[in-house]
């Protein structure tokens, strides 16, 4: 049993009944719970129409919410500056998401895996059809 981290894409395809992300949800529920970072839960409310907001606070509401703490904040800062002096530039976005799954021992799963450069972090890749790929770096 592993618990994870959703990354806001995954939310997004899953939205917008992507073919494949509903079975996607439904086999990471059932292999542990789920949780989402207070940041990608902000991405989601800005970006909802306003026909969705019921549909939409149904599903946050059904997931644990992981505050953005001093502790994944300080986290989330040594990520980004520490891959900046590597040449990689982190979003504030995806270096607290990060540090969010770090800090509390979470799988990330997300799209976008090339975001997410720490060999710290566990990491699942999901593509078009919500298929899990692990990433090992």
């Amino acid at each position: 049993m592993s618990d994870h981290l959703l990354d806001t894409n995954i939310l997004i395809r899953h939205f917008r009944e992507t073919e494949g992300y509903d079975d996607l949800m439904d086999a990471l529920s059932g292999e542990g719970r789920l949780y989402i970072s207070a940041i990608t839960r902000l991405e989601i409310v800005r970006g909802m129409r306003d026909h969705e907001k019921v549909s939409t606070f149904h599903m946050l509401d059904s997931l644990q919410t992981i505050p953005m703490t001093a502790r994944i904040a300080d986290l989330a800062g040594e990520l980004i500056h520490s891959w900046r002096a590597q040449g990689v530039t982190l979003s504030e976005a995806d270096a607290i998401i990060a540090a969010t799954a770090i800090h509390h021992e979470l799988t990330l799963v997300t799209t976008n895996a090339r975001h997410f450069p720490m060999p710290e972090l566990a990491l699942l890749q999901a593509d078009d059809s919500g298929r899990l790929t692990r990433i090992t770096k």
